[in-house]
Parts: C-alpha cells; sequence; structure tokens
C-alpha cells in the first residue's frame, strides 16, 4: 500500500513536473500556431487557387511564375543578389574588421559604419533615392562625380553655336576654322551666335578688338550677337567674350600645332608661332555638354544602385560580428606566424581567414537569407518607372497581392516558392549549429 502511495507520488511529481515547462512555453507555442504555422498552411493551400478564390487551378499559379516576364526578371534578380551581396557584405565587413584592429579611433570608425543599422531599410532607401538624383545639384553621388570631372576636364564653354559669318566654317562636331591664313603677327577675329543665352554668364566681360603682337597670333571668340542689332564678324561694345574656348593652331595639313584657351573676355594668344601660315579653330571640345549625372535610378543601373544601399546598410554588422570573432583569436598564433617568416597578407590569408571561417559563415549564410527576402529598401529607392526592372522575388509577392493587382492566388504562390528557396539555406544553418555544438 505505502509503495503504491509513492509511486503515484512519483507520477504526479513527473507529471508537475513536465506541465510548468509546458504552461511556460504555451503563449509562445500559441502565438507561432497563429501567426506561422497557421498562416504558411493557408498560403501553401492558397496558392492552388484562382485569383478569387473560388476556383482550384492546380498548379496553374506556379507555371505562371516561370512564364511572366516581370517574374522572371524577380528570379533573374534575386539570383544576382545571392551571387553577389552576401559575398561583397562578407569581404567588406571582413577588411574593416582587419583594418580598425590597427587604428587608433577605431571605435569612432566602427560607430559610425555600425550607423546605418540604426534606421530601418526603408529609411536607408529613401535616403540613397536622394543621393542617387541624377541631377548633380541634388544627387550627392552625382554631385562628387562633378566634381572629379570637372576636374579632368568637364564640359564645353558651351553646347550650341554657329558662325557669324562665312569666313568661319564647321560645326560644333567637327569644330569651326577660319577660312583666312594668318602668319605672326596677324589677328583672328571668331565670332559665334545662336549660343543658349543662359551658357553665357551674366557678369562676363565684353569682348575686345584683338591687338596685333610681334611674332605672335592673337584673337578673340566671342558671342557675335548685339540686342538691337550690329554688325556680323566686328566686335562692338555690348557683346560677351567666351571664356574658356579650346583653340587651335593648325599648318596647312590641318595638323595641330598648338592650342590654348580663351581668357573671360575671349582674348587668346599664339605667341612665338615662327614663320609659315597658320589656321586658327576653335575645337570641337569647347561644344562638349557638360556631366549631366549618371541614371543611377533608371532601368540598367537601378538593381546595382539598390546593391550598394544595402551593402551601405549591412557592412556594418558583418564588421561588428567579425571583429568580435577576431578578437577572440589567440594572438599568440598570429605572432607565431610572423616570427616563422610570413608577411602580413601570408597571414591575413593562411591564418587569419581559416581561423574566422566560422564566422564568416555565419555573416554569409545569414545575409544569403536576408536577400532572399529583400523588400522594403527596393521600394524606397526604385521609383515606379523602374520597379520592374529593380524586382525581386518578395516584392514581386508584394506587388502582385496588395499593390493593386490583388491576385493572392499568384502572390501565394510566389511566397511559397520563396518560402522553398530558403528552406536550403535554413538547414544548412541549422546542421551547422549542431556540428558546432557537437
Amino acid at each position: 500500500m505505502e509503495a503504491a502511495t509513492v509511486t503515484r507520488r512519483r507520477g504526479g511529481g513527473r507529471g508537475r513536473a513536465r506541465l510548468v515547462p509546458l504552461l511556460f512555453l504555451a503563449p509562445a507555442l500559441i502565438f507561432l500556431v497563429v501567426w506561422v504555422i497557421y498562416p504558411t498552411i493557408w498560403t501553401i493551400g492558397r496558392s492552388f487557387f484562382d485569383r478569387d478564390g473560388g476556383t482550384f487551378v492546380w498548379f496553374d499559379n506556379y507555371q505562371e511564375i516561370f512564364t511572366t516576364d516581370t517574374l522572371l526578371t524577380a528570379i533573374r534578380n534575386n539570383v544576382i543578389w545571392v551571387a553577389v551581396v552576401p559575398a561583397l557584405v562578407t569581404a567588406i565587413g571582413l577588411i574593416f574588421a582587419v583594418l580598425t584592429e590597427r587604428v587608433r579611433w577605431s571605435t569612432a570608425f566602427k560607430t559610425a559604419v555600425f550607423m546605418p543599422m540604426a534606421i530601418s531599410l526603408f529609411a536607408a532607401g529613401v535616403i540613397w533615392r536622394i543621393m542617387d538624383e541624377k541631377d548633380p545639384a541634388q544627387g550627392t553621388v552625382n554631385a562628387v562625380i562633378k566634381v572629379f570631372d570637372d576636374a579632368f576636364g568637364g564640359g564645353g564653354a558651351v553646347t550650341a553655336a554657329q558662325s557669324s559669318t562665312p569666313q568661319l566654317t564647321g560645326s560644333i562636331s567637327s569644330g569651326f576654322v577660319l577660312r583666312t591664313p594668318l602668319r605672326a603677327g596677324d589677328t583672328a577675329v571668331l565670332g559665334l551666335t545662336a549660343i543658349p543665352p543662359d551658357e553665357i554668364p551674366r557678369d562676363a566681360p565684353d569682348a575686345q578688338q584683338p591687338s596685333a603682337e610681334a611674332g605672335a597670333i592673337t584673337g578673340t571668340v566671342w558671342r557675335d550677337f548685339k540686342p538691337g542689332g550690329g554688325r556680323p564678324g566686328v566686335v562692338e561694345p555690348g557683346e560677351q567674350g567666351i571664356g574658356g574656348a579650346t583653340l587651335e593652331l593648325r599648318d596647312n595639313g590641318g595638323g595641330v600645332v598648338a592650342t590654348t584657351s580663351s581668357e573671360p573676355d575671349g582674348s587668346f594668344a599664339f605667341d612665338d608661332v615662327g614663320s609659315g601660315q597658320f589656321r586658327v579653330a576653335i575645337a570641337s571640345s569647347t561644344f562638349t555638354t557638360p556631366f549631366e549625372g549618371v541614371s543611377w535610378l533608371g532601368e540598367k543601373l537601378i538593381t546595382p544602385a539598390v546593391m550598394i544601399a544595402y551593402i551601405w546598410v549591412w557592412a556594418g554588422f558583418a564588421m561588428v560580428i567579425i571583429a568580435a570573432g577576431l578578437s577572440a583569436i589567440s594572438r599568440e598564433v598570429l605572432e607565431a606566424a610572423r616570427t616563422d617568416g610570413a608577411t602580413e597578407w601570408q597571414v591575413f590569408r593562411r591564418v587569419t581567414v581559416p581561423m574566422l571561417a566560422p564566422v564568416l559563415s555565419v555573416v554569409f549564410i545569414t545575409m544569403i537569407i536576408n536577400v532572399l527576402k529583400v523588400f522594403d529598401i527596393i521600394l524606397s529607392v526604385a521609383p515606379q518607372s523602374s520597379q520592374d526592372d529593380a524586382n525581386v522575388i518578395a516584392l514581386a509577392m508584394w506587388r502582385t497581392s496588395f499593390g493593386g493587382v490583388n491576385d493572392f492566388g499568384l502572390g501565394s504562390a510566389i511566397a511559397v516558392f520563396l518560402f522553398l528557396l530558403v528552406i536550403p539555406v535554413l538547414a544548412l544553418n541549422i546542421r551547422r549549429f549542431k556540428r558546432e555544438e557537437g
């Protein structure tokens, strides 16, 4: 009798011991069922029905995924994302983590690089949408490119012009050449008209009639136009000089002997020209269109533009994770490699990277999962006109279901397809965790 009582008490104790963990897990299990398991099962079932959910269509929705141009573009873009972004994020994070170990201001640098993680991807996309504007006066990226373009040549003095007299022949594509041959001591007047008014600065000085100089060929290039009338080919008060024009001195064979640029008042001079006859020409580079900006948000570059924004956000995450793994590496191993004569590159490639392999795989696999689900940053960076070209699977799912199409059958099929793509990566991650625990 006492043995039976003890057995019942032990059985009851084991039951209560099992019940307590279940009570703690119950809220999480309920949420798991309500927010994950049930929606997953419902979405799989809904993917076999038509737009309205009233007709069972078998695998028609899945077939449409691989026959619609927009969805094929989304799949292709996702392949590009998976092939490029995880590797770049991991590599940049590794480089930052290694280099910041050797600088005194590493904390400030890591804070700056990690800062984008503090905002949402949508907000980061809005930032890059503004930075990628084509107009250099608005977009930061093109403004930086314009600085370098201006430093190494930039645009011409004007973009369009015509000769004001028959003595100056040519076009903006080939340049304008003065018909009359000149010798040392002669002057050249090169009048242009049909120049857009806004391309001549309002404060440009008036053109000056060129003065002859011994041993040199001088001249003036100017806007040969005077409100109220004037004489073509004659430099008159009120007519403005064209500064920054490129002038060429050509020999009888058409070869360029010398080049120079005009002053703000349009004057120029070729010194010490020697004997012989020459022709003066306005080079075609004078009419080069100035840098107008790269169309980062256009159909050709929108995917790389979004990738750059995404890498900007996640590089800080990769750097912090890899830096944590780097701090755990035994410094004795690194010093031993250096003592044996290894260069810094050899230490990095044959010691540091292999020892960081588990951490690098964590970052890499995490980024693969993230880029498969990328959505909001594309929606915020890509304008409506180029969203089809930047489309990815997750964005295609949202646009098909909730973006105005309202085809929940096809949208559910896209969601299931994306779920199937993520499962192998998740399985690989779980397997890696088990291997590390073992």
